[in-house]
Parts: C-alpha cells; sequence; structure tokens
C-alpha cells in the first residue's frame, strides 16, 4: 500500500478540532517534522495542523509525499457533505426562532367550565325541590291530624288529590274472590304482597279499592289465611290515596295470569267494576300486633303518617360539593400554562 492510499483514512476536521487521528505508519513524513511531539506519539492531533500550515487542505496538497505509480496525489472523498457548500451556514449561525410547541387551551376546557355551571344549576333546583317538597309533607301532615271523614257514596276521581293524605272511613262487604296480589313487596327485610280487595258498599254506594296490607309470600294462597278472609259488614279506616305512577322499571301487570306489579287503580277498577278510588288501610304500628297477624295471615296495614322521601337535602349538598370542586380544578388549569408553550431553538434551515 502506498502512502496515498494510507491517508485515506486520514480525515481534516477544521482549525478548531481536537481530535487525534491515528497513523498507521510511522515513516510518514509528517512524523519528519520538527515537532518533537509528533515524532514521540503514535497520534497527531488536527488541531496542530494550523500551527504548521494555513490551511489543511493545502498543507496536504502540498506535503512532499511521493506520487503513487497509479496517478497523481489527490485527497478522495467517499460521500458529499452539506457543509462543503458555498452557501452552507453553520447550526451556530443561525438566529434563534420562537417556536410555539402548543396550544394554551383547547376545546376540553369548554366542557371543564360546563361541568360547575350545571352543578351550580341542578344545586339550585334541588333548593326549590326542597322547598316544594317541605311544603307539600307538611300539607300531608295537616290533613293527617284531622278526624276522619265519611266516604261519600259517589267520588269524583278528579277531585282525589285535595284529599290525598285525608282520613277516612267507610262500610261495606270484602269481595274476596276478585282479591289481587301485587308483588313482590319487601316488609322488614320478608318477601311477601300486598293484598288489594274491591269494597262492595250499601245503600247505593260505589265500590271502591281498599289496600288491606302486606302478607307474607307463604301466605299467598286464601287456604293458608282463614282469619285475613272476614265475612260480612266490616269497617274500613283508611287513607285517601291519589293513583300511583308507574316507574320505567317495573314491568307491566298481566291480568290475565293474575300478576300484578305495581297498584294500577285504573286497571284494576276496571277489571273490578270499581271505581278508581284508592284506600289503603292503617293500623297502629304495634310490634307484637304485627307479628301475631303475619303468623295468622291477616294483612299488616300501614301506619298513619307521611312516607314521602326527602333527600333533597344531600342532593343539595352533593351537587353544591361538586360545583365547587370543579370551579378550583377549572380555575387551576387556566392559571397553569401548559408544559412548554414556547422556548427558543436553534435550527439549521439548510441541513
Amino acid at each position: 500500500m502506498c502512502e496515498e492510499e494510507e491517508w485515506r483514512h486520514f480525515t481534516v476536521i477544521g482549525p478548531a478540532a481536537c481530535r487525534f487521528v491515528p497513523l498507521k505508519s510511522t515513516g510518514t513524513p509528517l512524523q519528519r517534522t520538527s515537532n518533537s511531539k509528533h515524532r514521540r506519539h503514535p497520534y497527531i492531533s488536527v488541531a496542530h495542523l494550523s500551527d504548521v500550515f494555513d490551511e489543511p487542505h493545502r498543507a496536504l496538497r502540498n506535503a512532499p509525499f511521493p506520487r503513487c505509480s497509479r496517478g497523481g496525489f489527490g485527497i478522495r472523498r467517499f460521500a458529499h457533505s452539506p457543509a462543503e457548500g458555498a452557501d452552507f451556514t453553520s447550526i451556530v449561525d443561525n438566529s434563534p426562532d420562537l417556536v410555539k410547541s402548543g396550544k394554551r387551551h383547547g376545546p376540553g376546557i369548554i366542557i371543564l367550565a360546563l361541568i360547575p355551571i350545571t352543578a351550580f344549576a341542578l344545586g339550585t333546583w334541588q333548593v326549590f325541590r326542597l322547598g316544594w317538597k317541605t311544603e307539600l309533607i307538611a300539607r300531608f301532615e295537616d290533613r293527617l291530624i284531622k278526624p276522619p271523614l265519611p266516604l261519600p257514596p259517589r267520588i269524583d276521581p278528579e277531585a282525589i288529590k285535595d284529599f290525598d293524605y285525608r282520613k277516612v272511613y267507610t262500610t261495606g262487604h270484602l269481595c274476596h274472590e276478585q282479591e289481587m296480589l301485587i308483588g313482590p313487596r319487601m316488609h322488614d327485610g320478608n318477601d311477601g304482597f300486598l293484598v288489594v280487595t274491591p269494597l262492595k258498599r250499601g245503600d247505593g254506594g260505589s265500590t271502591v279499592l281498599v289496600n288491606r296490607g302486606w302478607i307474607p309470600r307463604n301466605k299467598k294462597a286464601q287456604a293458608d289465611r282463614g282469619e285475613g278472609l272476614p265475612q260480612g259488614l266490616v269497617v274500613v279506616e283508611g287513607l285517601l290515596r291519589e293513583p300511583w305512577q308507574k316507574n320505567v322499571f317495573t314491568p307491566d301487570n298481566r291480568p290475565d295470569l293474575g300478576q300484578f306489579y305495581f297498584p294500577d287503580v285504573k286497571q284494576m277498577a276496571e277489571l273490578t267494576g270499581s271505581e278508581a278510588v284508592w284506600i289503603e288501610e292503617t293500623m297502629s304500628p304495634d310490634l307484637l300486633k304485627a307479628y301475631d297477624r303475619e303468623a295468622k295471615g291477616i294483612p299488616i296495614g300501614r301506619p298513619a303518617e307521611v312516607n314521602l322521601r326527602n333527600n333533597h337535602t344531600q342532593y343539595i349538598f352533593t351537587w353544591y360539593a361538586l360545583s365547587a370542586a370543579t370551579t378550583i380544578m377549572l380555575w387551576m388549569v387556566i392559571r397553569k400554562p401548559p408544559s412548554e408553550v414556547a422556548r427558543r431553538i436553534r435550527q439549521n434551515k439548510s441541513w
């Protein structure tokens, strides 16, 4: 191998570089220079060439190397580098550009802003609901403390809402052959049914529906609860109630199969030929008496009290707390800018 070919592995980095390049042969003319450092070490620093030559390429062209027999001497390059172009600009010479790396807030900030507004509106709505429910319960409790009224022979179903939770009493005969069981219904953790029996009143009075109370499931058959089927003239005292409203989760009644899942007053009145009047029989709350009735299959009537749920205070606290929490989150998001909103970088447009 001639000396020209050995210099294929020699790369000139520049005057400011400090990279050491190995020389494969110790007998090159560069080692015969006056610099003793080059003679003692098998590596030569390219940065020292600027002390000897003005330009590295010109120094190599003028170096006293013997020419190869295969042709003239020259430095061979195996790949074109952008740095060799006349219009090349170094990356350190470019001016810094202001680059925006992200938006401050996206569409999600709108959704986050709607959450506290909606929660606050729902909390305010529950405040009005609380006032309405409190007034309704107070009105029903005022009706409970009044003495019971005798049930008129004929009743206008449209006027029942003005007498909801009003104590009434009437007499008649219970039609046990038309009895309907609504269930399943729970009472003190036990499964059972509500017993609904038409009451046929005398002296020209209409037939009304009476919710006699709850019986356990094992007393479903009338043969197992003989004492719970009174005969003859009976006196029924209870609360006059508005017809129930069916929710979306309750299945439809199947009168043809004798299956009733909720008290559809109008449907039951049509089946029994009664008026759409619903009376819930009441009894004094007595635990021992209730146990005795359960064992004998006698329906356990409801207590004379308002059983409307009033949980709007909890709903108010829940919605307002959610509104406050999401408002704080929204404030934190708006106050804190996103990371790396803008940063200065140096970029080489010619690279």
